[in-house]
Order: C-alpha cells, then structure tokens, then sequence
C-alpha cells in the first residue's frame, strides 16, 4: 500500500483557532499517525505550507510543529500547481474573497466559519463552489466541527434510536465570563467585541447553532432573537481601553421542524458575559415524550419515561431531592478523536477517494443566513422566517 502526498495551503493559522485546532490538533497530530487512511489501504499524507503576514511569527510556528513550509506570498502559494487544497482561517470580512481567489486558482478549498458576514456573499461564494464541483470536479466545505464533539454524538445516537418519542423541545446553555482586561488578562482577542472587525456573539455563534439544529433535533424554521452588549467597555492586548461594538451575548427561541414532521422549539442561550454553573461551557437539554437527555462537550445523561421522579413543590422545604444523582450516563462505546481533527480526516478523503462529505460550503451558507435572520430580528424587534436557500 502506498503513500499519497497531498500539497495544502494553510492560511490564517497564527490566530488561536488556526493554531490550537487546525495545525496542532489536527494537521500536525495527521501527520504524527501516519496520515489519513483510505478504503483501499493507501494513506494520504498532508504536506501543509503555512501562509500568513508575518515572516517571524509563521516561521516560529513551522518549526514548531516540524513543518519545512512557509512563506508570506500568497498568490505564488495558490500558483503552485502542486499544492491542491486551499484553507483559510484568517479574518471572516476576508475569507469570501480569498476563497473565490483560490476556486479560480483551481484548488480545493476548505474553511473556518463563517464563511462571510453577510448572506449574499456566503450565497455568492457557495455558488462559485458548487459551479467549479460541477465542472471541474473541485471539492468545498466549511468548518462544522461541533457535530463531531462525543457529547453531540451521544446525543444524535439517542435520537437515531428512538429515545426520546416525539421531540418537543431542546435548550442550548453556552458561555462564561470573558475578562474585560483591566482586571485579568484576556483570553478571547479583542476583534471579537468590535463590530467593524467581525466580532459579535450572533456572527460567532448562531453559525454552529443552526448546522447543529439541522443535523441534530430538525430544519429552522424561524427565529426570534435579541442581542445585548452587556460590557460596553473593554481592554485590548496592548491594555488599551476601546469601546465594544458587537454584540457580548444574544437570546433566541428558534422554531424547528422535527425530522417526523414534529414541531420542536429551541431555546438558544449565549453570553460572554455570564458565570458558569453547569456540567460544561455548553450544554444542551433535550426533552421529548419518552426521555430526556443533557449533554456537553463530553458527556450525555439521560432520564427515561419510566426513570423520571416525582418532584414535589413545597417552598417552605429545603429540597429533599438531588435532581443531578437522578439521570443515568451515556457509555463512551468508541475512542473519540478530536473533532476538528475528524472533520479534517473526512476532507481529505472527499478530496483524495470522493468519499462522501455533506458539510460543503451551502451548508456554511444556512449559517450565515440564520445570523442574518437573528440579526433581523434583534433590529426589528419580531419573528423572522428562515425559508430554503436557492443554491
């Protein structure tokens, strides 16, 4: 069995995301393994050459994770022939336009989310995409790395197998307290909390919330949503106090078409301004007729029909019950692997064997359009639909 090269251009990896998930995580821990197995035993190996604006700190991180590639040229990057695979996971007001640049350079592309800030250009670049698989056989897809996490796994297995009887509703819990920096240092850049640089926990946010809606609990249908900035002020890297102009946390209820036809409402909650006090930074309850389910990143409890108890309400009673000792832990069945680094695997072999791949840049596209919709909604102050995209 052979090994096969695979040229990739990596884009925007010095940032926190870039670094952490995609180059050590995932690329990096790729090449550690031996490369990405196929169906008829060959491997494909990523050779990865880093791009990015400062010499200095790309070639640190190419040392670092023993990668013999890099350089600050991004067009002589996406002229070689030999390098097939574009991905981009720098600033999201850039990324339509460098992937558009990279489809007409004839690569395959793969990206972060969002993939724009605005739904015509996350339309007009799913588009392109789908029009250079049709006639040049490139392939595309966006980050949706959530659905590969084994708490949501637990979760989508309760569901393929019938747990919960007719779904009636899921809450999202997601966030913690994001240092302001005068304080304590921070620990989220500060182009999060600047409008004008992309930043917004709708922009952010609401784009893993709607693939997770789909694929999970049933299609969007509608949105009603607030945003709030609850920390006006805040303190950069260098310690300089700016003004914040995103959104810091945002309030949703979504009406969802459940996959038997059955209407399932969610609620979406999502701050950097709040404490925690739950099992994990995101969790997500589940109800339904015959069980319930709370997961997080990791974990995945259940409470049965027959299992549930008997609470009774008496406010001049301290609690007699332990309501967190009365659900039951989902088993890990299989070693869970990172989930970036999952998705990551599935690309290459979309890529390498046209291995089916279904997280393709219109799905990236229907986030897009549900931050529209919330956005929408928060300005107008109503109920916004969320029809079918046309791509």
């Amino acid at each position: 069995m052979g090994t096969q090269r695979l040229g990739l251009i990596m884009h925007g990896v010095t940032g926190r995301m870039g670094t952490n998930q995609h180059l050590a995580r995932s690329i990096a821990a790729i090449r550690q393994q031996g490369g990405v197995l196929l169906a008829n035993g060959d491997r494909v190996m990523p050779d990865p050459i880093l791009v990015g604006r400062n010499a200095d700190k790309v070639a640190a991180l190419a040392r670092d994770h023993g990668i013999a590639r890099w350089t600050t040229d991004l067009a002589a990057a996406l002229a070689d022939p030999d390098d097939t695979v574009f991905f981009d996971a720098g600033t999201t007001p850039m990324r339509p336009q460098l992937l558009a640049q990279a489809i007409r350079a004839g690569k395959h592309v793969y990206c972060e989310k969002p993939i724009a800030t605005n739904l015509n250009e996350a339309i007009e670049i799913a588009r392109l995409a789908e029009d250079a698989h049709r006639t040049r056989g490139l392939k595309h897809g966006a980050v949706q790395d959530k659905l590969f996490l084994p708490g949501l796994r637990k979760l989508d297995l309760l569901r393929r197998a019938g747990f919960f009887g007719r779904m009636l509703s899921v809450k999202l819990d997601f966030g913690y307290w994001v240092f302001e920096g005068d304080l304590q240092p921070i620990q989220r850049p500060s182009w999060n909390y600047r409008a004008e640089d992309g930043g917004g926990m709708i922009l952010d946010m609401m784009c893993h919330w709607r693939y997770v809606l789909d694929n999970l609990f049933g299609r969007v249908r509608s949105v009603s949503c607030l945003g709030v900035t609850h920390l006006p002020e805040r303190w950069d890297e260098s310690g300089r106090r700016y003004a914040a102009t995103a959104d810091d946390a945002a309030y949703a209820t979504v009406e969802l078409d459940g996959f038997d036809g059955e209407p399932v409402v969610a609620q979406l909650t999502m701050s950097w301004a709040t404490r925690v006090r739950r099992d994990d930074l995101v969790t997500f309850q589940v109800d339904g007729t015959h069980g319930s389910a709370v997961a997080g990143l990791t974990s995945c409890r259940v409470q049965s029909r027959v299992t549930t108890p008997r609470p009774v309400w008496n406010p001049d009673v301290e609690q007699p019950m332990n309501f967190h000792d009365q659900w039951q832990e989902v088993p890990d069945t299989m070693v869970y692997d990172n989930a970036f680094k999952v998705q990551w695997e599935h690309f290459i072999r979309h890529v390498a064997e046209d291995a089916p791949f279904q997280w393709s840049l219109p799905e990236g596209a229907k986030g897009v359009q549900l931050v529209e919709a919330a956005l929408q909604s928060w300005h107008q102050r109503r109920w916004v639909d969320v029809p079918a995209l046309d791509i």
